[in-house]
């Protein structure tokens, strides 16, 4: 009777002692995990900045536990999965990074929502743990990269510099006059991130002002890499490259110098071909440079981003106002959109298999269109000017910007799939 009292008691002691370790273990998880997220001393300035007068979206215990890192699986699609809740919030504030241009610094220019900053993409059976910024520039030291697109490659060029910055300040080198061609410098890192201005990634007259409004119709070159970035190629070591919204405006399109047809222009003497055939000749140019060029790198493609527009477009009083992500069962992408993401993919399954057979660098794909069809709250709306209602009457037409993001937002993780996809490859 006596042994078997003293088996109890051995017994209850190491169970006490089990739990008393696993309690211990996951309190030094929380603890180290939420230091880590919060490396910025924030000022009382920022504090307000950040202040949630929606509040953010509710925390139970499996949320939370979801947001744990698991062992990285080589084989899970970082592309499938849904918006979760991210209690910590962003690394930097629109005050904390200086980065940040006026379009995009939605709460600078009175957004009074916030939820919108408190969610972060998880992929579907693995995790994808938040961009480490000095392990991404140690990664990148002596190297360059470039993101080669339009305006929102601008605005992804914004959202690392701002993560970066928590690591060091990115310091200006290069700018054209209008601001849309720049470079910065990591000197502590010898690392360069360039934005090259590059919206048909071929040749093209446009005739276009910064606030959208034409004095001409575009003239797009489908077979002629546009020699703003070819000409830099050699001086990269990773590239970012996409197209996208800039084949919907109306346009010439011109192959071997010769008019092809056009999307949009109106002209009884020219064909209308739309803009899926452009769109397609001109990715079909890229990759054959790409293909072709001796130079070795890291690309990664990024795929279509979807708008938000509701009731209207850019143009026509369209808005988006919402202030939580969708669901994946309560949205569908649009025709249009899912027209340009197959000829993306068929394009680069093309330039995948050209590139394996002649070695040079690598290609992946960078399939953001999915997870950001799924974030109608992250654009800044009326709020990509300052204070938009201040001297109107409330119901003031205001243009909207339902296409961009705002900073910080859903874009930030973009750059956390885009250094889980350099890990991989280096692996």
């Amino acid at each position: 009777m006596k042994q078997f009292n003293t088996k109890n008691i051995f017994s209850s002691l190491l169970v006490k002692f089990a739990i008393c370790s696993l309690l211990l273990a996951i309190s030094y998880r929380l603890l180290s995990s939420s230091f880590v997220q919060f490396s910025l001393v924030v000022s009382d300035d920022e504090a307000a900045a950040l202040a949630v007068t929606t509040p953010p979206p509710p925390f139970t215990d499996d949320l939370l536990l979801n947001l744990d890192y698991t062992p990285r699986n080589e084989s899970c699609d970082l592309f499938n999965g849904d918006w979760i809740p991210e209690p910590d919030g962003p690394f930097y504030t629109n005050s904390s990074c200086r980065s940040i241009e006026a379009p995009q610094n939605c709460m600078t220019n009175g957004r009074p929502d916030s939820g919108y900053v408190y969610w972060r993409w998880k992929p579907k059976g693995c995790s994808l743990p938040r961009l480490d910024a000095k392990r991404f520039l140690e990664m990148m030291r002596d190297k360059s990269l470039a993101f080669i697109g339009d305006s929102i490659m601008r605005n992804h060029v914004q959202s690392l510099l701002c993560i970066l910055s928590q690591v060091e300040e990115a310091v200006d080198i290069y700018h054209d006059e209008p601001y849309k061609n720049r470079r910065w410098s990591f000197p502590s890192f010898n690392f360069t991130v360039s934005v090259v201005w590059a919206p048909f990634l071929t040749k093209a007259s446009i005739f276009e002002n910064d606030n959208g409004i034409s004095s001409g119709i575009i003239q797009l070159y489908v077979d002629e890499p546009n020699k703003i970035w070819t000409d830099q190629y050699r001086d990269f070591d990773y590239i970012v490259i996409g197209g996208g919204k800039w084949f919907l405006k109306y346009a010439i399109y011109y192959e071997n110098n010769t008019i092809l047809g056009c999307h949009g222009c109106h002209d009884s003497n020219i064909t209308e071909v739309g803009f899926q055939n452009a769109y397609r000749k001109a990715l079909n140019t890229t990759f054959k440079f790409i293909s072709e060029a001796k130079h070795k790198l890291y690309i990664l493609f990024r795929t279509i981003t979807p708008d938000h527009f509701e009731n209207g477009e850019w143009d026509s009083e369209g808005y988006c106002n919402r202030t939580e992500p969708f669901k994946v069962d309560e949205v569908e992408i649009r025709d249009i959109d899912e027209i340009m993401k197959s000829v993306e993919l068929e394009e680069y399954q093309l330039a995948s298999e050209a590139l394996s057979k002649n070695r040079v660098g690598g290609l992946e794909l960078l399939d953001t269109t999915m997870l950001s069809l799924l974030r109608p709250d992250g654009h800044p709306g009326v709020y990509r000017t300052f204070q938009p209602y201040e001297g109107k009457d409330k119901h003031a037409k205001i243009q909207n910007d339902c296409l961009h993001w705002c900073l910080p937002g859903p874009i930030d993780s973009w750059n956390d799939l885009m250094m889980e996809m350099l890990l991989r490859h280096q692996r």
